[in-house]
């Protein structure tokens, strides 16, 4: 097993690391663009090639270890995906690490997100993404990816920004007081602290990647025109992990497109980037 951006592996083992990294490796649900199942190999490859000194927290964070599980295996089911990752997050979240996840399609947040809720009960769930995914059930399964944030608006402090897809069946489950529209966040920045007022102190950040801008991460399943640039994305997530205790995230939906490495490297350079936000703030 590779370690995180080639590593030493005195910053990879898990008794030094304060950060744990669970691959969960599931595309079973996704209904149009496939290949997040196979993003991890893409993902560490592009972390390798990525400079390890951050020069916006003057940080090098890797210094704090990042400690990478083998890959969940035998998900062949959403059901089994579900109860998979759910037992593994929980078994994260007890070590009183800092927890990360890379998916996969966006379904295997939702176990994570049962045992970050069931550990912190008065849990900020943030979702950066395209699409609303409040539905109850899709095709057959609450598991699906469609559904990725439907049980955390049942049970907690869901805030959702860059919206700009949904069905009308979702409407009912629709929290509009804390639903950052795309359309409406654009050419303005009063969003930013609007949507951090609404959240508690603690917070989970769920990202699926089809919340930028398809002209910076073509690479999802369903690309939605209209998305976050990068800027604005990592300007926002600094100013949540400054005024917010930040338990954990995850990136999902990730599908690398052969020839075009640029969309990975940046999904690294994202997931570094909110590591080294984390503990540059909490240091500070």
């Amino acid at each position: 097993m590779k370690t995180f951006a080639g590593i030493e592996e005195k910053y990879a083992g898990f008794e030094n690391a304060s950060i744990l990294f669970q691959s969960i490796p599931y595309d079973g649900t996704s209904t149009w663009g496939k290949g997040a199942d196979g993003a991890l190999d893409a993902f560490l490859d592009a972390a390798e090639n990525m400079e390890i000194y951050d020069i916006e927290t003057n940080s090098e964070v890797f210094r704090k270890g990042v400690y990478m599980f083998p890959p969940l295996t035998g998900l062949t089911s959403p059901e089994v995906m579900f109860n998979k990752s759910y037992e593994s997050a929980k078994n994260m979240l007890a070590t009183g690490k800092f927890v990360t996840f890379f998916g996969g399609e966006h379904s295997i947040s939702i176990g994570v997100i049962k045992a970050v809720y069931e550990k912190y009960p008065d849990i900020t769930i943030l979702q950066l993404d395209a699409h609303a995914d409040l539905r109850k059930d899709y095709m057959g399964t609450p598991y699906n990816h469609a559904c990725a944030v439907h049980d955390a608006s049942r049970n907690t402090n869901l805030i959702q920004v860059g919206i700009r897809s949904m069905d009308s069946c979702e409407l009912e489950y629709l929290n509009r007081d804390k639903c950052f529209f795309a359309e409406d966040m654009y050419g303005t920045t009063d969003w930013m602290q609007q949507s951090i007022d609404l959240m508690g102190e603690k917070v989970y950040i769920t990202f699926d990647l089809d919340g930028l801008d398809p002209s910076i991460m073509p690479a999802t399943g369903t690309p939605e025109p209209g998305g976050l640039d990068w800027n604005t994305t990592i300007r926002y997530l600094r100013k949540v992990f400054e005024q917010r205790q930040v338990v954990g995230f995850d990136l999902v939906e990730l599908a690398p497109i052969a020839g075009n490495k640029a969309p990975t490297f940046l999904t690294a350079k994202l997931y570094y980037k909110m590591l080294s936000y984390k503990f540059y703030t909490d240091e500070k």
